[in-house]
């Protein structure tokens, strides 16, 4: 390696060297990083060869398939990392100087009252003194650093660090701009609106419209299909009417033809059977003669609960006499028991005077 010095800038250079040849393949033999485990050479082995049926759906592990509740909670824990930091770098952060305007740039200088000449490391020296031992410590004095370099001064008179008129200029423009752009987007956005709905309101007045025809539509279906089912239905009834009146009929003939010859004969051995009969003779027998025997019946039923009753009232009366006569009897025997008993006591009430 060679470095020029001088006027020139720098230059590198190295002796040439033959570039090693790359293996085509690699060796079999070779290890890995991990130890003795040697690379795949079987592709039933390679890890990165997917097996199985390529048309099946790849269903991962379990393992695999992280969990939305700690992910959630995990996020929740890093949003709650960021914000503390935020915090905190709010709190420790101080104002910083704005940026400078165009055509201008910001300088560090020193703005106290005595220059310091800033060095890496400060000078160093040895001193040594030797005071009484009772001597007062005077207070110490104020640090005031040594004066390096020569002051300047300048003046800096209205408008030289701040234009209002050409710094507010830039400002004024950009909310301009952005307020009108503001209200250019509300205005086309208020159009978009109003186009959006009165393209809505049409298409409900023909969606409307449509679904009106296609109510009609159905409803004319509806009354046709309605319309030939009543009139197959009629035509079914018709045949089946029809049907029945020619059985009928041929029933009818049947009928005729058949017990034509034997209806004589049936209503002769009725007759002599005595299956046809009198009304009026089948009425007195079974509705005239019954009422009659009832009414008689309910006549002398009546007449002997009537004699009963009178015979019953008869000895009541008789009783109640013969009652009478002996509760007499008894209030005579025992007045004249009274008296004899009221003489005797007087008499026996004189003698013992």
């Amino acid at each position: 390696m060679v470095e020029q010095e001088g006027g020139g800038g720098y230059a590198f250079a190295q002796q040439p060297r033959a570039v090693a040849d790359n293996r085509k393949y690699r060796d079999p033999n070779m290890h890995t990083q991990h130890g003795d485990e040697r690379l795949s050479v079987n592709i039933m082995w390679d890890r990165r060869v997917v097996r199985g049926n390529t048309y099946a759906a790849q269903v991962l592990p379990a393992t695999s398939v992280p969990d939305p509740v700690a992910l959630q909670k995990e996020a929740e824990e890093r949003k709650l990392r960021e914000l503390k930091h935020r915090q905190k770098t709010r709190q420790v952060a101080r104002p910083a100087t704005p940026e400078a305007v165009a055509g201008r740039r910001h300088a560090v200088i020193q703005t106290d009252n005595f220059l310091e000449e800033i060095a890496d490391r400060p000078a160093e020296m040895e001193m040594e003194t030797q005071t009484d031992p009772f001597m007062d410590r005077p207070p110490s004095p104020l640090f005031l650093p040594m004066k390096t370099g020569l002051d300047r001064e300048t003046q800096i008179v209205e408008g030289d660090l701040f234009d209002f008129d050409f710094e507010v200029e830039p400002i004024l423009l950009v909310m301009v701009g952005k307020t009108l752009e503001q209200s250019l987007m509300e205005v086309l956005e208020e159009e978009e609106l109003a186009n959006m709905r009165a393209h809505q309101d049409e298409f409900d007045q023909i969606r409307a419209a449509e679904l009106a025809e296609a109510q009609r539509m159905e409803d004319a279906e509806r009354r046709r299909h309605e319309e030939k089912e009543r009139r197959m239905k009629q035509e079914r009834e018709r045949i089946q009417d029809e049907k029945s009146a020619a059985m009928k009929v041929a029933a009818r003939g049947f009928s005729h033809r058949y017990i034509g010859d034997m209806l004589s004969d049936v209503f002769g051995g009725l007759e002599g059977t005595g299956f046809f009969y009198d009304p009026l003779v089948k009425e007195i027998e079974e509705t005239f003669v019954p009422w009659l025997l009832e009414g008689i019946a309910g006549d002398l039923a009546q007449a002997a609960a009537a004699q009963e009753a009178v015979s019953g009232a008869i000895g009541g009366a008789l009783e109640e006499a013969q009652l009478r006569a002996q509760r007499a009897e008894e209030e005579r025997l025992a007045n004249i028991k009274k008296r004899e008993e009221e003489a005797a006591a007087a008499a026996a009430a004189a003698e013992a005077e």
